[in-house]
């Protein structure tokens, strides 16, 4: 048995051609909206507080675009790979393609890993925000089904309870387990709601906070390297920190992959499939860079450690319903 044999991208093309099973459905801007979709999520909103509290304060704008860079690169290769050889499989079609059965074997199961492990931290970030948004309007999670099992969770009124389980992140795995059971072209459209849903609170954020930036909290804009019994902590500030808040950020960026995934589903691969990854992973970088210099602008970096970083600093900004719009979004 050849655990490193082939197959050819001659019969991978034909058996696109000729494999009927998933509908060609899918235009350039359905792929840039599945792609935006995936990518601007929990990172956005969570991780560019904790990076700047931690690694790279202001210069948090810095590892974004480190992140970026990054990213365009691998995105320019899964590009020309998806317009080749236009089936559903992503990587592990290309890994079949090019290194072999047992590469695509690995690859192919790294992939459920990180899509498992993305959904579950995706999942848990929304919780936090969604449980929030609903004590905002008088509805409150019961403290034990708002976190993992064994998490001691402060309630409201102070006091402190082990969790049970997270129920909204349990809930909103199903509903969207469900949706996508359904069909490529309703998920699709669900995605549209959502991504405009997403980018309009984004947007919101970026032009009425913009007003409250003090320009004084980006100064130091790359803060000194901390320092231990004499010895650089690595990692924490100074261009240490600056790297080390890039390859943290690079979680996301996580998703202009999954248009790839769609290859078999678009109306014309060869010309939608470079739009849709490289024009989604385009639009959400510029977004992300406007967003960590805003929200690094408005409140010094080292207040930014929180659960729902950027609700916190709309709330600064004195933008109380904005806060509650990033929640929802």
């Amino acid at each position: 048995m050849d655990l490193f044999r082939r197959k050819s991208v001659t019969d991978l093309q034909t058996e696109a051609l000729t494999d009927h099973s998933l509908k060609r459905a899918l235009g350039a801007l359905n792929l840039t909206m599945l792609g935006i979709g995936a990518i601007i999520g929990t990172g956005i909103f969570v991780l560019t507080g904790t990076v700047a509290a931690i690694n790279s304060g202001p210069a948090v704008v810095l590892s974004f675009v480190l992140a970026g860079v990054a990213s365009i690169f691998a995105a320019l290769c899964y590009s020309e790979f998806a317009s080749l050889v236009p089936m559903a499989g992503s990587a592990y079609t290309y890994g079949y393609a090019t290194l072999g059965e047992l590469i695509a074997w690995i690859i192919g199961w790294d992939l459920i890993l990180e899509y498992a492990l993305g959904a579950v931290t995706v999942a848990i970030g929304w919780s936090g925000y969604v449980v929030s948004f609903l004590h905002d309007i008088g509805v409150n999670v019961p403290c034990a089904l708002s976190a993992a099992r064994g998490t001691m969770v402060t309630c409201h009124d102070g006091t402190q309870v082990a969790a049970l389980f997270n129920l909204p992140a349990v809930v909103i795995i199903a509903l969207v387990t469900t949706l996508l059971v359904i069909g490529i072209k309703e998920s699709a459209n669900v995605n549209n709601v959502i991504v405009f849903i997403k980018l309009g609170v984004v947007v919101l954020f970026i032009l009425f906070a913009a007003h409250a930036v003090n320009p004084a909290n980006w100064h130091p804009f790359i803060p000194p390297q901390n320092v231990k019994d004499g010895v650089p902590v690595p990692g924490e500030f100074g261009w240490s920190g600056v790297f080390t808040g890039g390859a943290i950020v690079f979680f996301a960026y996580i998703g202009f992959d999954a248009v790839s995934t769609a290859a078999q589903e678009a109306k014309n691969p060869q010309k939608d499939m470079p739009i849709g990854i490289i024009g989604s992973l385009l639009i959400c970088t510029v977004l992300y860079i406007l967003v960590s210099g805003i929200a690094t602008g408005v409140m010094s970096y080292k207040e930014l450690n929180v659960p729902d970083p950027i609700a916190v600093v709309a709330d600064r900004a004195g933008l109380g319903w904005m806060s509650t719009l990033i929640k929802l979004g």
